[in-house]
């Protein structure tokens, strides 16, 4: 019985633990396809754990205990649990500052993700220059030497003397913070930096994993802001362990084409203000520059009278960006129709391809369908519903819907048309930019009337009050549309 337990004892101490390279998922075993990202072949042994070296202990790395990330370890109650005064500080460019719920927070830790040459250097360049913060700042890049920043920032006209260091070793990098105590401290990207005391190779789950732990105690007690470039996966999340978006104070990720013209970067997390908030830039030869009319972006340059194309609003933190949907209904060549998205869900929109087509017989099991949001902006809003719909009919018929309208609703399956939220401050920011006409579901009346009658005379600030109609179905609605 002895020797049967310690063989027992022996084997659970060599149990081996498999990660998902491209999104941190882990399992005992190796599997050949992921369950959570569904990518095949991803799974990678993860490095045994070895007892740490022992530490400095005046090193800024080590001065919380190795599993915390904070230096109090005091239980008490929430009434008597004090008021932390976190300090902001601008980062020197508005747009930024919202993204950021009014400024940069002290000691938090913020991850910037998007493609390739998107722009991710180039604005935290950008930010390092016009940081309002007293104090060093240093970037640190395991991509770039400090002559190829040096000249990047010749083009980008920084006038700030940068801290700058071209390293990759996650004690070196420790050592740097401690020397130089930095109020603004830029790391890119974190798939470069590896530790001595972590088995594998730079990029590695377990690496990315235990750098990032270490950058967040270095930021939380030592009160030193970090901002950590992360590469993202081919699906377009961002690549090493998921737990790297919940471990960080802030997540900013970059969205559109990396080859077009304009830049949306959008808060997915933001511990210190309202997630999902986004703003606009415009890439020029001195940088990103950000673009005030940034809802006027979305519908610039629209066709006018062209089936397929249609106006409707959604919310995107605490702004309403008004946004054009078009849809292309052909004939298939293929045995099974395409169904493809770009900017809305692909699952909803083939739920409401299916709504449409047994409501109003569009003949859509024999056509390719393509939704896409122009400007590359990812939508999730349920008020977009009734114009993906519409849009869909307009293709599917060849006829235009009436001219300057604004679609909103919800569609159930059914067909039903559902109310939707602060329809008042989305007529407001559509009503600038000429909308004479908005569709609403017919629940939504009394709410709208409602905010109308609580609102100032002159809510539309000069703008014409648009002529509301309101829609039950998908049928009243197609009805008014294209009658």
């Amino acid at each position: 019985m002895q020797v049967n337990k310690i063989w027992t004892d022996k084997t659970m101490a060599k149990k081996t633990t498999f990660f998902c390279k491209e999104c941190g998922y882990e399992t005992s075993g190796w599997m050949g396809k992921c369950p959570a990202c569904g990518m095949f072949n991803t799974f990678v042994e993860a490095p045994s754990e070895k007892a740490p070296a022992k530490a400095k202990t005046d090193s800024p790395a080590f001065a919380a205990n190795q599993y915390s990330w904070t230096d109090s370890a005091v239980t008490v109650r929430l009434s008597e649990a004090g008021k932390e005064n976190y300090k902001r500080h601008s980062t020197g460019i508005p747009s930024l500052d919202v993204l950021f719920g009014g400024g940069i927070t002290e000691g938090s830790v913020t991850l910037v993700a998007g493609e390739p040459g998107i722009g991710k250097s180039t604005i935290l360049m950008q930010l390092a220059d016009s940081y309002k913060a007293e104090g060093e700042i240093l970037y640190i890049s395991g991509e770039e030497s400090p002559a190829q920043i040096g000249m990047r920032a010749s083009r980008l006209k920084i006038k700030r003397d940068i801290l700058v260091c071209g390293e990759t070793r996650f004690e070196a990098i420790a050592e740097q913070l401690k020397t130089y105590k930095p109020c603004l401290a830029i790391i890119d990207s974190i798939q470069t930096l590896y530790s001595e005391q972590v088995a594998g190779t730079p990029g590695g789950v377990a690496q990315i994993r235990e750098v990032a732990a270490g950058l967040i105690r270095i930021a939380k007690t030592n009160n030193i802001t970090i901002i950590m470039v992360g590469h993202i996966a081919k699906d377009g999340s961002i690549a090493g362990p998921k737990t790297i978006e919940h471990m960080v104070d802030t997540v900013l990720g970059f969205e559109g084409d990396a080859t077009g013209g304009y830049r949306i970067i959008r808060s997915a997390k933001n511990r210190f203000g309202r997630s999902n908030e986004i703003c606009f830039f415009e890439m020029g030869e001195t940088g990103l520059i950000p673009v005030d009319s940034s809802k006027a972006l979305l519908v610039a340059g629209r066709p006018l009278n062209s089936p397929g194309s249609v106006l409707t609003s959604t919310l995107e933190g605490n702004d309403a960006l008004t946004i054009e949907v078009q849809a292309l209904c052909t004939e298939s060549v293929y045995p099974n129709p395409q169904r493809m998205t770009s900017g809305p869900e692909r699952g909803r929109v083939l739920m409401l391809l299916a709504v449409c087509e047994k409501l109003l017989k569009l003949g859509l099991t024999s056509k390719d369908c393509f939704v896409n949001v122009i400007g590359g902006l990812k939508v999730s809003d349920p008020a977009t519903d009734l114009a993906v719909c519409m849009a869909t009919v307009s293709s599917a018929r060849g006829v235009s819907v009436r001219p300057n309208t604004l679609i909103l609703g919800e569609v159930g399956l059914s067909g039903e048309i559902r109310p939707v939220s602060r329809i008042l401050k989305r007529c407001l920011a559509s009503a600038r930019l000429g909308i004479t006409t908005v569709v609403l579901p017919g629940s939504s009346k009394d709410a709208l009337e409602k905010e109308l009658a609580n609102a100032s005379a002159d809510v539309f600030a000069g703008n014409p009050v648009p002529e509301f109609i309101y829609a039950d179905n998908l049928k009243e609605a197609a009805d008014i549309l294209f009658s």
